[in-house]
């Protein structure tokens, strides 16, 4: 039988490898390079839009269990990350386009997966992925309003970090480091006093914002939040955020600066870096001029600026089920942030837990129904909970995993035990998952 998926971003990608290794023929329809979207500018599958971080990599993390549990269980995009990795301190950040080319290496050259690209305007016959993401084609997201019915997408905005170049930061002003110093001296810490930080900060919140239609501040993402949103909020927002200067000690002086704005490395050989938390809708001549007033980047080289895109998401409780299939036309299975999950990890356990299920299925085997003790099935059965209310796209988390049986003292050692049971039910079933 042949599946069709449409969209070949990182749950996409994802749920076409889960289908094809277990033996189904898939077709992969991706509009690049035909088509992109503002967001996009490679032909790769899987194209990282904004970070290249997929975020923290120690187990009392939930977002590191979840990588994990992936990594045990086959994952390509997991593989791909670990192969294309750049030192990040505590996180997994990859090579962004090493890491999406060999994404789109590994699919094109799998015998059970046919690439076919251009747009698609219509919803296919058959079993159907819809992988296509937050920025999905207007013709096809109007044939998904008529399917799904009027008020079941909803929709919120998320921004992108500027890239810089390594070589026009002036190191004499910044330092090599990690916060706490874990890991390697991975990031390049640029500090501010506190007169440099109140001139910096007043500028942001009155720089000119680009035109994005629509736009409120209600609709932020708050995982995802414009640095000049974050900066309206008040004086001191951003230095418990993304300016957070604790656990950084400036070597030159001995202690913490009032702010620390960081770079994370973007690229394998370190030419690239982008600007930790900076996502933002500024006017591209306004983030020249606001982010320059950061000392060590007065004469900084944008190679990219940051842009703010609407993503688009359904009313996934009312929709779907636990397998991220269509209630009412179970042959439809949606996957990535379109659900309602969010992050690139996320997506791709989205599109993992898809593949694997409807693999199943379509083979005459019972569902593996990953029990919401993981995290893989705490994201699925999360997004079809019908009870919820107010539905709003969620990075993994602790708090949707069910407590343990007993207490434990401390944060770090209780979520650490949520892990270890976790992995250990993994462990029990990951030979008939990956059957």
């Amino acid at each position: 039988m042949n599946i069709t998926v449409i969209g070949a971003g990182l749950a996409g990608s994802e749920c076409a490898w889960q289908l094809a290794q277990r033996g189904l023929q898939v077709t992969l329809r991706e509009m690049k390079p035909e088509k992109k979207t503002p967001a996009h500018t490679t032909e790769y599958f899987a194209e990282l839009c904004c970070s290249n971080s997929l975020r923290g990599d120690q187990l009392e993390n939930a977002v590191g269990l979840l990588k994990e549990e992936l990594r045990q269980l086959n994952s390509l995009i997991l593989q791909c990350a670990e192969a294309t990795r750049v030192e990040a301190g505590g996180a997994l950040a990859v090579d962004r386009h090493g890491f999406a080319a060999l994404v789109t290496e590994k699919l094109r050259s799998h015998p059970n997966i046919t690439v076919v690209p251009g747009e698609v305007t219509e919803i296919p016959e058959g079993e159907v992925v819809i992988a296509s993401g937050p920025l999905t084609s207007d013709a096809l997201a109007d044939k998904l309003q008529t399917l799904l019915g009027t008020g079941s997408a909803l929709h919120f905005y998320d921004a992108a970090a500027p890239l810089v170049s390594a070589a026009s930061v002036d190191m004499d002003r910044a330092w090599m480091g990690s916060r706490y110093g874990k890991g390697t001296a991975d990031y390049v810490n640029c500090p501010m006093d506190e007169a440099e930080y109140e001139a910096f900060w007043q500028a942001l919140t009155t720089a000119q914002e680009a035109e994005v239609h629509g736009f409120e501040d209600r609709k932020v993402f708050e995982g995802c939040m414009p640095v000049e949103v974050m900066a309206r909020r008040g004086r001191d927002t951003l230095c418990y955020g993304p300016l957070k200067p604790r656990g950084l000690r400036d070597p030159r002086t001995g202690r913490e600066p009032f702010a620390v704005v960081q770079l994370r490395r973007d690229n394998a050989e370190g030419s690239v870096y982008n600007l930790v938390g900076f996502q933002t809708h500024l006017k591209f001549p306004e983030q020249r001029r606001v982010f320059s007033m950061i000392p060590a980047l007065h004469d900084a080289e944008f190679l990219r600026y940051g842009v703010m895109h609407r993503n688009t998401f359904l009313d996934s409780p009312r929709l779907l089920d636990r397998y991220y299939r269509l209630r009412k036309e179970p042959r439809i299975a949606f996957a990535g942030q379109m659900t309602g999950v969010e992050g690139y990890v996320e997506s791709a356990a989205s599109g993992f837990l898809v593949g694997v299920e409807t693999a199943r299925r379509l083979r005459g085997m019972a569902p593996a129904d990953f029990p919401r003790e993981t995290a893989i099935g705490a994201l699925g059965l999360y997004i079809s909970n019908a009870s919820v209310t107010s539905f709003q796209p969620m990075n993994i988390n602790f708090g949707i995993i069910p407590p343990l049986d007993h207490r434990v003292k401390g944060k770090r050692n209780k979520n650490g035990e949520l892990a270890a049971r976790s992995l250990e039910i993994i462990g029990q079933i990951r030979e008939e998952v990956l059957t």
